[in-house]
């Protein structure tokens, strides 16, 4: 005899849609456009010293050297474009009339 197919219960549906909530206080605009910044650096270093290894011979695979510099390259686009936003934005801020 087949086993019955349970519902899903009410409970389990308000756990997941419940915000969570989080004690750690709230960063600055600063301090997340630098971490920001930070990563990116690490990221286009990581990608590079890949990319030198690879040329040199040392034991690094060639998908692992792309992956890492296309990671890198979808993270500076990403990151160019809310440079872009953040810059149209307060070019919008210095247009309004007080």
């Amino acid at each position: 005899m087949p086993t019955p197919i349970t519902p899903i219960t009410a409970p389990l549906v308000t756990n997941i849609a419940a915000p969570a909530k989080t004690a750690a206080p709230v960063e600055g605009f600063a301090s997340m456009l630098s971490d920001a910044v930070t990563q990116m650096d690490q990221s286009t270093k990581t990608s590079q010293n890949m990319v030198e290894r690879y040329m040199n011979g040392d034991d690094v695979e060639i998908h692992d050297m792309v992956l890492a510099t296309q990671r890198n390259e979808m993270q500076f686009d990403l990151f160019l474009q809310v440079r872009n936003k953040v810059v149209q934005a307060y070019q919008e801020v210095m247009r309004m009339q007080m």
